[in-house]
């Protein structure tokens, strides 16, 4: 029965071992051919690099202006996801603890509204962005980021409000204390759990977006990481070496921040995950 139970266990770790390598395999593919020049890179795309060019970097982190390009990420993905929290969290906690239709009915709305694919909206939201002057506007598209990720949030902070005792809220409203009072003294440090997963959630989304930066903005001083990847494709040729290079440098900031807070990120969704 132990041998078995060992081989089993033995056949698991191949087998993870084997979907991490798959997994992997395009990123150490980028970064080994980030390395090389152009004509190396085109006779031999699975071969190690001669040298360590690194030139390839120097000459992306001037093509696509990365420290403007890697604030306006930041910008993007700080307030975004502050937005998100906030209004998310105020609205699923009052949509729980309100017991009337009105909030039942707001509440499937939001849920709904989970169901539609984003490009059955992304013309009226275009025409949307436009008569309210939001075009080529980083805060803007934080707005837009926003409507568009409430909606799952509200739905799980509204699944971890039902597990908050309703007594802790009326105890603090005896004390004297304002609703404004009570939501961020007593039951927002409750909801830190699905919190954190939210955060991570949807900075990974905002961080690695493309088609939103794309038609919502067209000026190269907002251009985020991605947007400025892009324009190392050209019509007629390409520069491969500056392309991979470019996506490894826009893949740094998420390999660090992943790094730096692995251990709360697998707290966070596993928390999320059985609480809300």
């Amino acid at each position: 029965m132990k041998q078995k139970r060992l081989l089993v266990d033995w056949l698991v770790f191949i087998a993870l071992t084997l979907a991490a390598l798959f997994t992997l395999f395009p990123l150490l593919m980028a970064l080994m051919n980030s390395f090389k020049t152009n004509g190396q890179l085109l006779t031999d795309v699975v071969g190690w690099p001669q040298s360590l060019n690194f030139d390839n970097y120097l000459r992306t982190w001037d093509k696509m202006h990365y420290l403007r390009s890697l604030g306006n990420n930041l910008y993007l993905a700080i307030i975004s996801v502050t937005l998100i929290v906030l209004l998310s969290a105020l609205a699923g906690w009052r949509l729980c603890r309100t017991k009337t239709k009105l909030s039942g009915f707001l509440f499937s709305l939001f849920v709904f509204s989970m169901l539609i694919p984003f490009s059955s909206i992304m013309i009226p939201l275009y025409r949307v962005v436009l008569v309210l002057k939001l075009k080529n506007s980083l805060f803007g598209l934080c707005l837009v980021y926003a409507g568009l990720g409430v909606s799952m949030a509200i739905f799980l902070y509204h699944g971890f409000v039902k597990g908050i005792p309703l007594e802790l809220e009326e105890a603090a409203a005896i004390d004297g204390c304002t609703m404004r009072q009570t939501f961020f003294s007593i039951v927002m440090p409750m909801l830190s759990p699905i919190t954190a997963t939210i955060v991570i959630t949807n900075a990974l989304w905002i961080w690695n977006d493309f088609l939103l930066p794309l038609v919502v903005i067209s000026k190269n001083d907002k251009y985020t990481l991605l947007l400025s990847t892009n324009t190392l494709f050209g019509q007629y040729s390409s520069d491969w070496t500056a392309i991979l290079s470019a996506l490894i440098l826009a893949a740094v900031p998420v390999i660090i921040f992943y790094a730096i807070f692995q251990k709360r990120i697998l707290e966070g969704i596993a928390d999320g995950a059985v609480k809300g």
